[in-house]
């Protein structure tokens, strides 16, 4: 068996492998009712996480500045050592933010809704409760002529930067019923002064409506479960909005996943394309192009000794390292071809600088390949010799097949780079370029250095061409 022919096998024993792996997965998610499922998708996971860790950031520091600003505030309002008691409330709400910041977590937590628990039931005992502190003797009553509900907004707000639809929600439901709780325990409990209520109705005989709303013993009890109510329905459409963006959330992961799915197979330019056009590529047209061809020289004898994994894991490094010079040099990486490959410039969309890339990437490829055969030869392994031929000239482009489709670069330049990267064996040569390509080179004014150092060699015949061709050459 040929070193390619067990090189394939042991490509095709890695997919089969793979391919079983995925379907004993898959397998297991639907046992468990998983399949289709947020869980299966990685990518939306890490996304929900990413945005509740950073949602949760937020809130604290958020937290941590309206509340010094509303400790500022109430001191204006309310001057004197009383305002000392509220100033206690709004601390322990700083500090059980930090607490729920280190507690949250994308999916259900328990600890985190008790905190979250706690924190609304310490911003009603803080409302509703007398201050210990106050000098004056207020009604029980009074604590709900001030007003005070419109806090638990603030809460709400935060809340919404990290927390899950659902848990949005919950925080209106648990504040709507604390406050009623609270409502019904204040009447129940409290204790009235009857001469101010009595003063205010001598003072409004005549409009006992007014009477009723202004009387300081009064909870206004109507007021209290419209105060409830509007809270609910605020929570539940916030509640729904987050969800919506929840999912937009997931959907713009699921957008990330196909495109780096797709990076894995087309080079990132042309990933552009596909995920910003509808037709980018389908239209067939012909244009001035570099094409570069890359392979090893003496492939067979270098891996004669090597066993058929030791061979796969030798062409992945070549390729990772000469892909990535490819996209570094805003190239597309047409095909590998066994141990090499095939890039082009100026494709799925002509550059300004697609020769002049086309050179600096040979030159940046040669570079790379004699850094790796320093560490190689420090580890006792024999040096790799690669072959690099560059043509520019017009190339026919377009999408080729049915169903599966592929962007194809074809034409007689495609043919003179692959000739150009063969004769670099006869010439002695690292890299090899037509002349044609040298000529653009120098046309685009940008790098004229990489011409430097290049022997021109004329009449050089190239087969599958009539004619003589005058080429570049670098050692």
């Amino acid at each position: 068996m040929t070193e390619t022919a067990l090189a394939g096998a042991a490509i095709a024993k890695d997919l089969d492998d793979a391919a079983q792996a995925r379907e004993k997965e898959r397998a297991k998610q639907r046992d468990l009712g998983l399949e289709g499922s947020v869980f299966e998708n990685r990518f939306a996971e890490a996304a929900l996480d990413a945005h509740k860790r950073r949602g949760l950031q937020l809130a604290v520091q958020a937290r941590w500045i309206m509340m010094p600003l509303i400790g500022l505030f109430i001191t204006f309002i309310i001057p004197g050592i009383e305002v000392l008691y509220y100033h206690g409330f709004l601390l322990l709400l700083c500090v059980n933010g930090w607490f729920i910041s280190r507690a949250g977590k994308v999916g259900r937590s328990k600890m985190e809704l008790f905190l979250i628990f706690l924190d609304l039931l310490i911003l009603t005992v803080g409302m509703v409760t007398p201050n210990p502190l106050s000098q004056h003797d207020f009604p029980l009553a009074m604590h709900y002529r001030f007003d005070n509900f419109q806090y638990f907004f603030v809460i709400l707000a935060a809340g919404t930067m990290a927390y899950s639809w659902r848990t949005v929600i919950a925080i209106g439901t648990w504040t709507a019923a604390m406050w009623l709780a609270a409502l019904v325990l204040a009447m129940w409990f409290s204790e009235p002064l009857p001469e101010l209520s009595e003063a205010v109705q001598a003072a409004l005989a005549t409009q006992p409506e007014l009477a009723e709303f202004f009387d300081p013993n009064s909870f206004v009890p109507s007021l209290r479960v419209q105060e409830a109510l509007i809270f609910l329905l605020v929570a539940i459409t916030l509640g729904f909005s987050v969800r919506r963006f929840n999912g937009l959330l997931r959907s713009n992961a699921s957008l990330e996943r196909e495109r780096a799915n797709l990076s894995r197979y087309f080079s990132p330019n042309v990933v552009d394309q596909l995920s910003q056009n509808d037709e980018p590529l389908k239209q067939v047209r012909s244009e001035n192009v570099a094409v570069l061809f890359i392979d090893i020289v003496g492939f067979t004898r270098l891996t004669a000794d090597l066993h058929p994994r030791a061979v796969i894991d030798l062409l992945r490094e070549f390729h990772g390292r000469m892909e990535r010079e490819v996209f570094r040099h805003h190239g597309t990486l047409d095909k590998y071809l066994g141990d090499g490959l095939m890039a082009t410039f100026g494709t799925p969309v002509a550059g300004s600088q697609d020769a002049s890339n086309a050179l600096a990437c040979a030159h940046a490829m040669r570079a790379s390949l004699a850094k790796w055969n320093a560490e190689r030869t420090r580890q006792g392994k024999p040096e790799i010799r690669a072959g690099i031929g560059i043509h520019y000239g017009e190339a026919v482009l377009g999408d080729i097949g049915a169903n599966r489709l592929e962007f194809a670069v074809l034409g007689m330049t495609v043919n003179v780079a692959a000739r150009l990267e063969q004769l670099t064996r006869k010439l002695q040569a690292d890299i090899v370029i037509s002349e044609t390509l040298a000529q653009q080179v120098e046309a685009e004014k940008v790098s004229r250095h990489l011409l430097e150092g290049g022997r021109r060699r004329p009449d050089q015949q190239v087969r599958g061409l009539d004619r003589v061709m005058t080429v570049l050459s670098w050692d």
